[in-house]
């Protein structure tokens, strides 16, 4: 399974810091009904047992909406789980060794900062980029916001979708608008809200509205 770029429209990031009441499960589930189009378990704590317990869940979640489920970082729970697809990071495992793990079938996502470092992860193997942070982050505090500018340079310069990440929400999304990219990957625009559904059909259209040229 290679990426179709219409999944990477409205791509949900995982993080079970807003549950409350309902499991992570229930919440993706909740997600993917209203609209979210491909799904990234994150998980930075959890061991390996832990991890690919909790992926089950998630994975069986995701195949009855018929969505792509993709793993962060973690190549071995991946395999284990046989996922859709991996995303690693620059300071990963680099690209082409990931690539050489799970084989040419599977989604291949890298994180990317600069026009070469998204022409490296291309070369190297990746179906496509997570490039960010946009905006700032609360939930990830280790990375520079870049500008929009070299958001569209970094879209110009590959053949293969670029997805925006990073403090990305409803109030700012049509800003990135005629940058180029293929979708959006929100985490607490979908898992901090009180409502998933109504946040997911807010975001959805609008993530749609973006990428038109």
């Amino acid at each position: 399974m290679r990426v179709d770029k219409n999944d990477l429209l409205l791509y949900a990031v995982t993080d079970r810091q807003w549950l409350g009441n309902a499991s992570l499960a229930e919440q993706l589930d909740e997600a993917i009904h209203a609209g979210v189009t491909v799904v990234q378990l994150r998980e930075k704590e959890l061991d390996f047992d832990a991890f690919v317990s909790l992926g089950k869940e998630l994975q069986a979640v995701a195949k009855r909406h018929r969505v792509p489920f993709i793993i962060n970082d973690a190549v071995d729970v991946a395999l284990a789980l046989d996922a859709d697809g991996v995303h690693v990071g620059q300071s990963d495992m680099q690209a082409e060794d990931v690539r050489s793990r799970i084989g040419e079938e599977k989604i291949l996502g890298v994180s990317a900062h600069s026009v070469e470092e998204a022409l490296a992860a291309e070369r190297n193997g990746a179906d496509y980029l997570g490039v960010g942070a946009i905006y700032g982050t609360a939930t990830k505090l280790d990375v520079d916001t870049l500008s929009i500018e070299t958001l569209q340079q970094i879209c110009q310069a590959v053949s293969i979708p670029v997805v925006g990440i990073g403090g990305i929400a409803e109030g700012n999304i049509l800003n990135l608008k005629g940058s180029g990219i293929d979708g959006v990957a929100v985490v607490s625009a979908i898992f901090a809200q009180p409502d998933i559904t109504a946040a997911v059909k807010r975001l959805r259209p609008l993530a749609e509205a973006m990428v038109q040229s």
